[in-house]
C-alpha cells in the first residue's frame, strides 16, 4: 500500500463520498466514546477531503515513508471525533492505511481528577488574589465558602452583589490559563514520541488507553505497518506544545455552540455551570491564538475559510 499511496491519491480527483455504515466504520480510540454520524458531519468531511487530499499529497512526496500526521481540532463538542473519523474512513476506502487517534487518552489524569484539578487551580488561584490584594477577611471567607458549595463561585452575575468576588474570580482564571491545555494537564511529550515513531516507519506502536476510572488505563500494541496516515482528534491538536503535526484542521465553533451542543450531550454533567462555562471560553481563546497555523479552517455553517475570514467571523461573533 504504501508504494501506492501516492497513485491512489492522485486518482482521487473525481472523488465522491462514500456511504459510511456507522456501525463500522472506523473512529477514535478512547475507551467508551460514541460517535453521531449527522448530515452536517458528512458535509464538512466531503468539503474537507478533497483539499486534505492535496495537502498529504504534498507532505508525502517529501517523506521518506510516505506518511502524513493530521490533526482535527476544536472546541469541546464541535464535531472532532466524528469528522476525522469520517477522513479516516474515506482515506480508508480509498486504500489509504489511516488511524483515528483521541488525544484524549493523553491527558496526565483521568476525566473526574483533572475536572477537580482544574477547579482547585482556579480556587487556589482566586483565594491567592484575594489574600494578595487585600480584600480577604472572615466575611470573605465564609461567604466564598458557600458559595463554592453552591458551583457558583465562577459566575461573574455575583460580582455586582460581591464586588470582592471579581478579584477572586479574574486571579483564578489567570491561574487557570496557566494549567488548561498546556503540559501540566497535558502529556504532550508523549504524544510528540509517538508521532516520531510513527513518521520514521515504525510498523508497531504502543497506544495508551485512559477511560474514566482509576483502573480503565492501559496500553495496546497497534498495527501501524499498512497506515499512512495519522488522524489526531483533539481540542489541543493545534497547541505549541508537542511537534510532528503536518495538516491542523480547525472547526470553528463560538463558545455558546460549543456549550449548547455539550448540553445537549450531557456528556460530564454540570455543563452550563458557571465554571465550565469559564473553561469553554479559555480553551476557545487558545483555539484562537493557534489558529494561524491551521491548514484548513471549516466554519461552524461548513464553508471553508481562510484565516482572515476567520478572524472577521470571530470578531462578528
Amino acid at each position: 500500500m504504501t508504494n501506492n499511496v501516492l497513485t491512489i491519491l492522485s486518482s482521487l480527483s473525481d472523488w465522491t463520498a462514500p456511504e459510511v455504515d456507522n456501525a463500522t466504520m472506523m473512529h477514535g480510540d478512547m475507551p467508551g466514546d460514541k460517535i453521531e454520524i449527522g448530515d452536517s458531519h458528512k458535509q464538512k468531511a466531503a468539503t474537507v477531503f478533497p483539499v486534505l487530499v492535496e495537502k498529504l499529497k504534498a507532505v508525502m512526496e517529501n517523506h521518506p515513508h510516505q506518511r502524513a500526521v493530521v490533526c482535527v481540532c476544536g472546541g469541546s463538542g464541535v464535531g472532532k471525533s466524528e469528522i476525522a473519523s469520517l477522513l479516516g474512513e474515506y482515506l480508508q476506502k480509498a486504500g489509504v492505511g489511516s488511524y483515528v487517534l483521541s488525544g484524549d487518552n493523553y491527558p496526565h489524569r483521568i476525566p473526574a481528577q483533572n475536572d477537580a484539578e482544574r477547579l482547585r487551580v482556579f480556587r487556589c488561584g482566586g483565594v491567592r488574589g484575594l489574600v494578595a490584594g487585600g480584600v480577604y477577611s472572615e466575611e470573605v471567607k465564609a461567604t466564598l465558602r458557600t458559595l463554592q458549595e453552591q458551583d457558583t463561585d465562577a459566575s461573574p452575575a455575583l460580582c455586582a452583589e460581591h464586588p470582592w468576588l471579581a478579584v477572586y474570580q479574574k486571579e483564578g482564571k489567570k491561574a487557570l490559563s496557566g494549567y488548561l491545555g498546556t503540559d501540566r494537564e497535558q502529556n504532550f511529550e508523549e504524544l510528540s514520541a509517538i508521532i516520531s515513531q510513527f513518521k520514521n516507519g515504525a510498523k508497531e506502536i504502543y497506544l495508551k488507553r485512559m477511560g474514566r476510572t482509576p483502573l480503565d488505563l492501559w496500553y495496546d500494541l497497534v498495527d501501524f505497518s499498512e497506515k499512512n496516515v495519522l488522524l489526531i482528534e483533539w481540542t489541543h491538536g493545534n497547541s505549541n506544545g508537542f511537534s510532528g503535526v503536518d495538516i491542523p484542521v480547525l472547526l470553528n465553533s463560538t463558545p455558546q455552540e460549543t456549550l449548547e451542543h455539550r448540553r445537549s450531550r450531557n456528556r460530564d454533567g454540570a455543563v452550563d455551570s458557571p465554571f465550565t462555562t469559564m473553561v469553554l471560553e479559555l480553551e476557545q481563546r487558545q483555539l484562537e491564538s493557534q489558529a494561524h497555523k491551521a491548514e484548513i479552517i471549516v466554519a461552524k455553517s461548513g464553508e471553508l475559510l481562510s484565516y482572515a475570514e476567520y478572524r472577521e467571523l470571530m470578531a462578528n461573533a
